[in-house]
Parts: structure tokens; sequence; C-alpha cells
């Protein structure tokens, strides 16, 4: 994770009164096409099977999360931790049969993955209508 707080930092410089002019200037708004760019060109490195297109295009689309995590903070909405947060929670939420404290390990033999599918739609479902979505 050293990487990670080291990366967090480059953009806490990069975002500071001294950092750059056109980073700082970007919103959600203006970057939504280059997100959608680098998950297109991460889609085509994947269909080619070249490995290392592909963590070059996931690293792409990690700046691209960073970027609307770093506005967030400046507008003291979220910050990339957050976003890491809720991430954890949800994976613990929709994986009951891993993270319950009574496992649901028979869900996970033989032909029940599509118990675990089923399942996981349900949560997700409950989890909009619980946000209005």
């Amino acid at each position: 994770m050293k990487k990670f707080d080291e990366l967090v930092r480059v953009f806490d410089k990069l975002h500071s009164k001294n950092g750059c002019k056109w980073d700082k200037s970007q919103t959600h708004e203006s970057l939504l096409k280059y997100l959608k760019e680098e998950t297109k060109e991460f889609i085509d490195a994947v269909n080619s099977g070249n490995s290392h297109h592909m963590a070059e295009e996931l690293g792409d689309i990690l700046l691209q999360i960073m970027f609307h995590a770093q506005i967030a903070k400046k507008n003291k909405e979220f910050d990339v931790e957050d976003v890491i947060v809720l991430l954890i929670k949800k994976l613990k939420r929709r994986h009951p049969h891993v993270f319950a404290a009574k496992s649901q390990e028979s869900l996970i033999r033989g032909k029940k993955i599509k118990l675990i599918i089923a399942n996981w739609r349900r949560i997700k479902k409950t989890e909009r209508l619980k946000h209005g979505k």
C-alpha cells in the first residue's frame, strides 16, 4: 500500500497551490470524456489479450478515479479513502457466503454458484431500493 499512499501524495501535490493548473481546473463533467475513452481502451486491451497494455489501461482508469476523488475532496464531498471504505462495505455485504459470521459455505459448492449470483442480485436490488435508484 506504500505505492497507493504515494499516489495520493502525488495527487495532493498536483492539486496544491503550486500544482498543475490544468489538473486543478478540471471538473467531474470535463473529465467524463477521458473516463469513457480509458474504459474503451481497457476493453480493447482485454480483447487483444495484451496483459501489459491491460495493466497500463487499468492505471489510466485508476487515474480517472483518483481525479474524481480529488475533485470531490476539494469540494469537501468525499475522498479516495471514502471510496475505498464504501467499496469494502459493498463487497462484504454482497458476499455473505464469504464474510457472514455464519458461513454459507454450502452455497459455493458445485452448482450453487447460481445461488450466489441470485443472492448478489437480490442484495443489489435491495440496496438500490434503499437508496432510491
